[in-house]
């Protein structure tokens, strides 16, 4: 079992920036794929970023050039900093984590296989973004 706690949320002006952390319990943490996932209201889940157990990133395209994610393998610690904040970036961040791999390359491109393989998942920490 995996605990996520997330923290960083709040609320910030369109072009501003957040960066938001996560801590897991795992002492394994390092062989786990982790991500980032956002919700918005009476939707489900999306994928932000993630980044696989190898290292491999995969990023939603609406957040490419904005946001970067990382992971200290040594702190149990997953970040997302998130710059060029806009209005459609508010919504619940969820830090989640799965044990099995995560993405996938095709075509020279990182992509993301189903959020169903991610079986552990923080609270959330809410992100509002501001004109």
């Amino acid at each position: 079992q995996v605990k996520l706690v997330e923290s960083g949320g709040g609320s910030v002006q369109s072009g501003g920036s957040l960066r938001l952390s996560c801590v897991g319990s795992a002492s394994d943490i390092g062989s786990y794929c982790m991500g980032w996932f956002r919700q918005y209201p009476g939707k489900e889940r999306e994928e932000v970023a993630v980044v696989d157990y190898d290292g491999k990133i995969s990023y939603a395209d609406s957040v490419k050039g904005r946001f970067t994610i990382s992971r200290d393998n040594a702190k149990n610690t997953l970040s997302l900093q998130m710059n060029s904040l806009k209005l459609e970036d508010t919504a619940m961040y969820f830090c989640a984590a799965a044990s099995t791999e995560c993405t996938y390359v095709s075509g020279g491109r990182v992509f993301m296989r189903p959020t169903s393989r991610f079986g552990f998942w923080g609270q959330g920490t809410q992100v509002t973004v501001s004109s």
